[in-house]
């Protein structure tokens, strides 16, 4: 099992990409670059290839409204370029808060848009001329489909450093997870709950898999969690403190009632009467009520806070259900702490 680490920059990119050297001396596998509304993560990621030698990178996620298949397949073959084969494009659909609030663009056909991005990319990083005819992207666009006509079926003018960058799919509806398991050689599941991913997800990866192309490998599953390794119960609770928040934020207000991804993972948990506690209290500004409503055992499931010991039976838990890498954001106060922690939990998945 690999670890991955997202990257927190509150305290300054500069200094946390300088402290990234620590965290790969200690073994980091891979660091994802977030990108919400926030600053682009392409800079950056190009800055931290730059600053790093050995770990992975990804984007962890680009969405995939705001940017054409074309300038998503030349970036990732840009960023793949300067980190010598390092890159890993992570995409998902982020919601219609995010891409119709503040890109003004119709959050509509997540699934097909995805496909198409995806056999898109693959096609300008084989090189060849991009010509595709879908129900989202019709390239070259003619007239028919609001163009001049004078478009021209182009290729990639540089030669990739592989014309299969890897990528991954930020999924959680059944829908999008079989299409992660169908078409991407990565899934990337937030929130995930070892004891209640068969119920919420096997059937779903079942069918992805069944259609899968044996050339993609196996599919690698990163899952994102939080990790503090003490045995000091102040230190348990506080960071216990924190995944209450995150969840509580998520599941009570990242989306509107009736369409919230997370809200319908806690209850295909099977955590329904909570999810309807959480989100209610939300999103009546109670927000304070609503973390202490959501529930101890999937505060515990989601994460890895405990002693050495514990952190490892967790570590187990999640490899027993093919998780690949865990995606672990250190919840300790100093940046020593952090290094350390990465460093037991690499240890944990020896």
């Amino acid at each position: 099992m690999r670890i991955g680490m997202p990257m927190a920059y509150s305290g300054g990119f500069a200094e946390t990409v300088e402290e990234l050297a620590d965290f790969e001396a200690a073994g980091l596998d891979v660091v994802n670059v977030p990108e919400a509304y926030s600053f682009d993560a392409v800079s950056q990621l190009g800055y931290v290839a730059a600053r790093t030698r050995t770990m992975e990178i990804s984007s962890g996620i680009l969405n995939i409204y705001s940017r054409t298949p074309a300038l998503l397949a030349m970036t990732a073959a840009g960023l793949d370029y300067i980190s010598q084969g390092r890159f890993v494009l992570g995409l998902g659909a982020s919601g219609p808060q995010v891409i119709e609030g503040f890109h003004g663009v119709p959050y509509k056909a997540p699934l097909a848009r995805t496909r198409e991005i995806a056999e898109i990319c693959r096609m300008v990083w084989r090189r060849e001329p991009v010509v595709h005819e879908g129900s989202q992207f019709h390239l070259p666009l003619d007239r028919e489909h609001g163009g001049t006509g004078l478009g021209k079926p182009l290729k990639l003018i540089n030669h990739p450093l592989r014309e299969r960058i890897p990528m991954v799919l930020a999924a959680l509806g059944p829908k999008n997870v079989t299409l992660a398991a169908e078409l991407f050689e990565g899934w990337e599941p937030l929130f995930y709950y070892p004891e209640s991913a068969e119920a919420a997800f096997g059937e779903a990866i079942n069918a992805g898999l069944a259609r899968r192309d044996p050339a993609l490998g196996p599919l690698q599953i990163v899952v994102d969690t939080q990790v503090a390794v003490t045995e000091d119960r102040d230190e348990q609770e506080a960071a216990m403190q924190q995944v209450r928040n995150h969840l509580a934020l998520y599941i009570g207000g990242m989306g509107a009632r009736g369409k919230n991804f997370y809200n319908d993972l806690a209850c295909r948990y099977g955590f329904e009467e909570a999810a309807e506690t959480i989100q209610d209290l939300y999103l009546s500004g109670r927000k304070a009520e609503a973390a202490a409503a959501v529930p101890d055992t999937l505060v515990h499931g989601v994460s890895l806070i405990g002693a050495p010991s514990w952190v490892k039976e967790r570590v187990n838990a999640f490899a027993a259900t093919g998780v690949t890498t865990l995606n672990a954001r250190p919840l300790s106060t100093t940046h020593e702490r952090r290094v350390r922690d990465i460093s037991l939990l690499k240890e944990a998945t020896a």
